[in-house]
Order: C-alpha cells, then structure tokens, then sequence
C-alpha cells in the first residue's frame, strides 16, 4: 500500500505545472521622475553590483540636465520609459498637449532607442492618454506595489511596504529622488534575491510571461498563468 501512496505522490509531482513545482519568480522595479543626479547615479551604482537591470520613466527636463546618466542606463542594460517632458498632470490634457509632452521626452533619449512603455505622471489616465498612447505604439505602465517612498524618509519603512506585498510578476513603483528611496531599492533588491526572485525590467518580465504589450492597453503587472 505504501507503494501505491508513493508511486501517487511522483505522478502528482510530475504533472504539476513548472512554476508550482519549483519555478523561477519575477519582479520588475520602476523608478519615476528621474534621472536626479547623485541619487540616480548611486541608484545605478548599487544595481550594477548586485547585476539588476531595473526600467526608468523619465522626465524629459531631467534628461536635459542629465545627459549622460541617461546613457548610461541605456549602457548598462536598464529599459527607459516616457515620463512626459514637464510631469506635469495629464489628467485634463488634451491630444494635441499629451503628444507634445510624448514627443519632447522621446527627443532627448540617446540616438535609436525606441521606448515601449509610458507612465503618466501620478499613473492619471484618461482617454486622451489612452488615445496618443496607442497611436503612438506606447504601453501605459501603472504598477502592483506602491510604497508612496516620496512621503517619507524611513528607508525601513519603504521597504516594509514593499516586501510585505511583494509577489511573483509584481511591478513596483518607486523614485531615485533621495537617499532614502534609493536605500530602500538596494535594500530590497537584496532580500528579494536572498529569497530566491529574479529583478528584471519591466519588458523582460513582460516577454518572459509571453505577453506582446500593446500600445494603448495599461498594464499593472505579470502574473504566472494560473
């Protein structure tokens, strides 16, 4: 009879699906409103010494200022999304405003690099940032896990909120906009490795889960097929 049991048991195993049975788990973190100088570059820093590529949605007036650490990520294996040019709210803005907003950002990213995501400042989105959104073949990024990190300076609480939500194919949304964000990100980047994930950008995530994003739709995370 025992035999019986165990034989059962290997042909139950066998038959689950990868992710049941052991699978690797995903996380993407995003970054907003960059690149910030000094923030960005330890940001960056500490992602290449732990070996994470992380997606960035940029501002078009921080590009400006920061040419180089724009290329840099782009070096470095980063994915770089459209912030707007001014972040300013786009909740009432029409077409013809949104666009120039689209287009002044994309103007200042390095020679070729072609974004697939765009992130709306405060993740507003109405149906004239939906609309230029698909025209223009941009993905509307929102996000899974929200620390608010730009309401507080406690790195621990940060990463707090983070870890007590996290999940497989979650997106995480946070700022390289002071030293505490930033410390939180590297923190959290340690224990989610510790505990097994994997830190992608937001388009690998995407392509690992086989999903094609489309440009229009607004997409929160990447779940495991259940």
């Amino acid at each position: 009879m025992r035999r019986v049991l165990t034989l059962i048991l290997c042909l139950g195993f066998l038959t689950l699906p990868a992710q049941a049975a052991g699978g690797q788990e995903y996380v993407a973190l995003t970054f907003d409103d960059g690149p910030s100088g000094r923030f960005t570059r330890r940001l960056l820093d500490g992602l290449q010494e732990r070996g994470v590529e992380a997606t960035f949605l940029l501002c078009g007036y921080r590009m400006e200022q920061y040419p180089d650490i724009t290329q840099r990520m782009v070096d470095e294996g980063h994915e770089i999304g459209l912030h707007g040019y001014s972040h300013k709210s786009m909740k009432d803005m029409s077409r013809r405003d949104i666009a120039q907003e689209l287009s002044d950002c994309q103007a200042l990213l390095p020679r070729g690099y072609v974004p697939q995501f765009f992130r709306p400042p405060g993740g507003c989105c109405s149906d004239a940032v939906r609309q230029v959104a698909e025209v223009r073949g941009l993905a509307i990024l929102n996000w899974s896990v929200d620390p608010q990190d730009w309401a507080t300076n406690s790195a621990a609480a940060i990463e707090k909120a983070v870890l007590s939500h996290i999940h497989d194919g979650d997106i995480v949304v946070l700022h390289d906009m002071s030293d505490s964000s930033v410390q939180a990100a590297l923190d959290i980047v340690d224990v989610l490795q510790e505990q097994g994930y994997t830190l992608v950008t937001v388009g690998d995530l995407a392509r690992l889960r086989g999903i094609s994003v489309r440009g229009g739709k607004t997409y929160t995370k990447f779940p495991p097929a259940s």
